[in-house]
């Protein structure tokens, strides 16, 4: 072996990668994008949870106990409502992840030492559960938190997944995580591989405008993600016994949404890439960050608001919301109109941008 010729060797590899901009940003780029996401981003920690609160004693001491439990942090009084009826319909709509119930009869159970106030919990989500049974652990007026009877003045109801198997609230995250890594990664290498096959001087000779390529592009796409989307719907049914409280085709529609919204950010990616090697790379940069902030692995409301401002972005953040709404609490998609509009609004913005960065002629 000789020494000068693997000099060589290993000064063309040091010349190619110094040229290779996008490569060498992702050196520093993944391993700084890790340790902020973990150390700063990611808490587990639940923090500042959506809640109602049915307060129909309405005493000095019922007021108080509904104060102690907001001066916990862990949740963040944001409707006010007369019934237990109304906080459970804002839960199935996902305007509140909590809601807290304060009997009319509550000075009475107080003198007799039984429960106090009950806690809704959506059970489509884990964290939230783990919320409220932190919740009716904590002690009141400075007791162990039990009653002399034995009794906890804190019950806790759980709808939508009773028995928290993480089943339920893993699978039909794991539809959008399954569409995110895959629908990227497609249109990611799409216009890069044309241009590396030499198909591209075929695609100028033609009268096929931006536009066209680019939609021609994404919609054959659309049928594999449906096609993966039964795949794990019937798995997670078969398998898991998932449940389908909502509409199948509203179920779709959703999917649709994430497909197009992943579809058209490949798109993007593609025509910044150089090669199929560098628009892997921007893949995982993107997708690291969505399986992360979006609150499929960890509480989303554990996450800072600069954070949380950010996932708001991510389609995969609004994805999580329509799926669990619509499966597990039975919501329809019209009730969940605000991320609708999110995903709709990123999908133009990512195609647009898309369309305007392809030149339909050789680098």
């Amino acid at each position: 072996m000789s020494l000068r010729r693997l000099l060589a060797v290993m000064q063309k590899e040091v010349r190619q990668m110094r040229r290779d901009r996008i490569t060498l940003a992702m050196i520093v780029a993944i391993p700084v994008a890790q340790l902020l996401l973990f150390g700063y981003a990611i808490n587990t920690n639940l923090r500042d949870l959506k809640a109602g609160v049915a307060d129909q004693a309405n005493t000095a001491a019922s007021r108080a106990m509904v104060m102690d439990v907001v001066a916990t942090t862990v949740i963040r009084p944001s409707l006010v409502a007369q019934t237990p009826q109304e906080l459970m319909e804002a839960i199935r709509r996902g305007q509140i992840s909590l809601g807290i119930v304060v009997p009319p009869d509550f000075e009475r159970r107080r003198a007799e030492g039984r429960e106090q106030m009950q806690v809704l919990v959506d059970g489509s989500d884990n964290a939230v559960q783990a919320a409220a049974a932190q919740i009716a652990q904590m002690p009141l007026d400075g007791s162990s938190g039990v009653n002399a009877n034995g009794t906890r003045p804190i019950s806790v109801v759980s709808f939508y997944n009773p028995e928290r198997r993480s089943a339920v609230n893993i699978v039909p995250g794991l539809i959008g995580v399954i569409l995110t890594m895959t629908m990227v990664l497609f249109t990611g290498v799409a216009i890069v591989r044309e241009r590396e096959r030499g198909n591209m001087e075929l695609l100028i000779a033609t009268p096929v405008s931006s536009a066209e390529l680019m939609i021609g592009k994404v919609l054959p796409y659309i049928a594999i993600g449906l096609v993966q989307t039964t795949v794990v719907l019937a798995l997670g049914t078969w398998l898991f016994q998932v449940p389908l409280n909502g509409s199948l085709w509203e179920v779709y529609l959703a999917a649709i949404l994430l497909i197009a919204a992943n579809l058209t950010l490949g798109l993007l990616i593609s025509t910044a890439a150089k090669s199929q090697f560098q628009a892997m790379q921007m893949t995982f940069f993107v997708f690291l960050p969505s399986i992360l902030l979006s609150g499929f692995m960890f509480p989303f409301s554990g996450m800072p608001q600069p954070v949380q401002w950010l996932a708001e972005v991510l389609p995969l953040t609004h994805f999580l919301r329509l799926i669990r709404g619509i499966m597990l609490r039975g919501a329809g998609i019209g009730e969940l109109w605000p991320d609708v509009l999110a995903m709709l609004a990123f999908t133009t913005v990512m195609m647009s941008a898309a369309i305007l960065r392809f030149r339909k002629r050789l680098d």
